[in-house]
């Protein structure tokens, strides 16, 4: 298979990307930036000048110094530019638990040589227990900075070529080896966002296995490697029975989370498996009590509330839900370690003409901001990652399922508002003073002293906290606007449609049917209707809300234009052109439409603004949508067709690796059979070279032995 073009980053002065990376080694923090390679090359003319390119890469064997010159070998016999010679090349990639820059340097002709530099920019000697670890972190870093196929990874760093760092049993071999050796040392590599602090199950290398296991299927190789590392520290069942479910063996978990958690009672690891697993199979009364436990073994980390909450959720427990949510440790979020590059004279982006098709080339034009009316453009719920993009998500969620009427009166019920807390503070001699009101936030109360909700006990003591915003106002429902201009954000009289009046969103159940939400409260909760029991809603929380109540605005003008103009057009009051000229977007804007009702839980609506988009024009994000949709309805053709297409992009964008991309055509091998996979992307007509992409994946199946990839 033709490996993907070498995209080219033309530096302004020779070796400045290498002094950046230079200057930027004391301030990684994790998994370190994609690899850099470096190249000078030098005109074919007699004295030509010289020049300096570089471009990124994951994937690439760091396993010895002979694996990386190797690469910048392969570099110097390209094709694409025959004005210039390599002369020489720098591979630089980093190792995540030494904290050094492992290099390999290429003189065109003459030598190689390996060193390291430390963070005070001194060479090292480069030794094998050092290119272990390298290996190691090249591998993890591959995964981490994989796209999910929806073009969100790619577009984020410019010239990065992605490869497939296990492309056969006897790498998977030596990345298990090396990750058994190195297993107990994890956690210096740092944790997903969500995580507070990084451990022995919680880690990037924990990460990177589990997502190594379910993207290639091989799941007894990872049952292996952990029934070895238990028999070293019963923490690790956690991880073992996570493969074990995921590998359909769920009776042989179910015994070892028994018999780990009677041996460690208060693992928040065990305890959250042993949750998830009975939330999976709809048997929510049995696992609140776990996840309760949970949150008691491990007050600090967000997981374990956020378990909480979504169990509550699904037992229509409205009001623990938000308090739940409302307790949840929150950590700012912190991206991963990126290169920071000088100011390039120059970016060549080349695409190879035998893999090139030109329905995704007319994303190449990019995303035109000018095209995306502003109040689509401001919605700051499109930015929230880490713990705030998973606590929105509940709340969101919450709100798909009673409404926004229902969620504000619970929030009235369970929070202190804004009215109450002034009424309070006007009434001496009650015996709830300031100070009591203001003693310490609501997550330290509901630790120190849990609400009936959390452990039927009742509450003993008054509200704690600060009141968010005194001197604020907030709306109480979509319909009401706290001013003219919040109208649509410009004082215009609509967001995305023309003159109209903003509409409520309509309830998704009838209010009889919500749980302590209807007119007549749970009399078990009855006390929530006092003050002195209520509890004060955090800043974090409270602004989510304002955060929702924005997307609710702008999701419902949307639906309300949407729905007039089918009125229209049915009622025959005007053509279909005028039709389409009265309500028409652009393809940038019927993505972010998209996200939006992906966002607020409306499946069905966000389907149908990715499908316009894809009629403008392609994108990544909309095609792997209305993939997984297909994927849900089982409709097999078009999902590999939808599939074709999303490889071809990524390729043309030099990624040849996708591991959400590969895990979806595993299953539907899985489902459906090699051969007819095989057949159904051999009979689509598109060229050649462009399915040969595609067959690629289906081969890799076969490398890994899945299931169905031999018929």
């Amino acid at each position: 298979m033709v490996a993907p073009a070498i995209p080219e980053v033309i530096e302004q002065e020779i070796e400045a990307a290498i002094e950046s990376r230079n200057e930027a080694l004391p301030s990684l923090r994790e998994l370190g930036p994609p690899d850099l390679v470096h190249l000078i090359k030098q005109s074919v003319k007699s004295g030509g000048r010289q020049t300096g390119v570089y471009h990124h890469v994951t994937g690439i064997d760091a396993s010895s110094s002979a694996s990386l010159a190797a690469y910048i070998n392969t570099l110097t016999q390209t094709a694409q530019d025959k004005s210039n010679k390599v002369i020489s090349g720098l591979y630089c990639c980093y190792n995540a638990f030494s904290r050094l820059d492992m290099r390999v340097e290429v003189k065109i002709p003459g030598g190689v040589e390996s060193y390291c530099i430390d963070e005070r920019g001194d060479k090292r000697v480069a030794s094998d227990s050092l290119w272990l670890e390298t290996f190691l972190c090249g591998v993890l870093r591959a995964y981490s900075y994989a796209d999910d196929g929806s073009g969100d990874t790619i577009k984020k760093i410019i010239a990065v070529r992605r490869f497939d760092p296990v492309t056969s049993t006897d790498v998977e071999h030596k990345f298990l080896d090396a990750a058994e050796r190195l297993f107990f040392k994890g956690w210096q590599l740092g944790s997903d966002p969500e995580i507070q602090v990084p451990n022995l199950v919680s880690n990037h290398l924990t990460t990177g296995l589990l997502n190594y296991v379910h993207t290639t299927g091989r799941y007894a190789s990872g049952q292996n490697l952990f029934e070895k590392l238990r028999s070293r520290d019963p923490e690790i069942s956690s991880l073992l029975a996570r493969v074990l479910i995921s590998g359909d063996e769920e009776v042989k978990a179910v015994r070892l989370l028994k018999e780990a958690i009677e041996m460690l009672p208060m693992d928040y690891s065990l305890l959250n498996c042993q949750a998830t697993f009975l939330q999976s199979k709809g048997n929510l009364e049995w696992a609140s009590p776990l996840a309760q436990r949970a949150v008691i073994a491990a007050p600090s980390e967000f997981g374990t509330w956020s378990k909480l909450a979504e169990i509550y959720v699904g037992l229509e427990q409205w009001d623990l839900a938000l308090l739940t949510l409302n307790s949840c440790p929150m950590f700012t979020y912190i991206d991963k370690d990126a290169p920071r590059m000088p100011e390039p004279a120059r970016v060549i982006l080349p695409v190879l003409s035998n893999t090139a098709l030109d329905e995704i080339d007319e994303s190449v034009q990019g995303y035109d901001t000018e095209m995306v009316h502003p109040n689509l453009r401001k919605l700051s719920a499109a930015g929230y990652k880490g713990t705030f993009l998973k606590a929105y998500s509940l709340l969101t969620d919450i709100t798909s399922k009673i409404g926004w009427d229902q969620l504000l009166r619970i929030r009235s019920q369970v929070f202190v508002m804004e009215e109450e807390y002034r009424s309070e503070k006007s009434q001496p001699g009650t015996g709830r003073t300031t100070g009591q009101v203001t003693g310490r936030n609501s997550s330290t109360t509901a630790l120190r002293a849990p609400s009936p909700e959390i452990n039927g006990q009742k509450a003993n003591g008054s509200a704690s906290g600060s009141v968010k915003g005194e001197n604020e106002e907030r709306p109480s429902s979509p319909t009401e606007q706290p001013d003219a201009e919040a109208t649509n954000g410009n004082g215009d009289g609509g967001a995305v449609g023309g003159d109209l009046a903003i509409e409520k969103p309509e309830h998704t159940v009838a209010s009889t049917e919500v749980k302590s939400g209807s007119e007549d409260p749970d009399p078990s909760h009855a006390n929530y209707t006092h003050f002195q029991h209520k509890r004060l809603c955090e800043r974090w929380l409270d602004n989510l809300f304002m955060v929702l109540y924005e997307d609710l605005r702008i999701y419902t003008i949307w639906r309300t234009d949407m729905a007039r103009a089918k009125a229209s057009n049915d009622a025959g009051a005007s053509s279909p052109s005028t039709s389409n000229t009265i309500y028409s977007k652009s393809a940038e804007e019927w993505e972010i439409l998209g996200e939006l009702a992906e966002r607020l839980h409306h499946v069905p609506e966000a389907i149908e603004a990715y499908q316009s988009c894809l009629r403008i024009r392609f994108s990544p994000k909309a095609m792997r949508a209305v993939v997984k949709m297909w994927e849900e309805d089982r409709k097999t053709e078009n999902v590999l067709q939808g599939m074709i297409r999303l490889i071809a992009w990524q390729y043309r964008w030099y990624s040849e690796f996708s591991p959400e991309l590969l895990r979806s055509i595993r299953k539907l091998i899985e489902e459906e059979g090699a051969v007819k996979v095989r057949s159904i992307v051999q009979a689509t007509s598109l060229p050649q070279p462009v399915l040969d992409l595609t067959h690629r994946y289906v081969e890799l199946c076969a490398t890994f032995r899945s299931s169905g990839s031999d018929g």
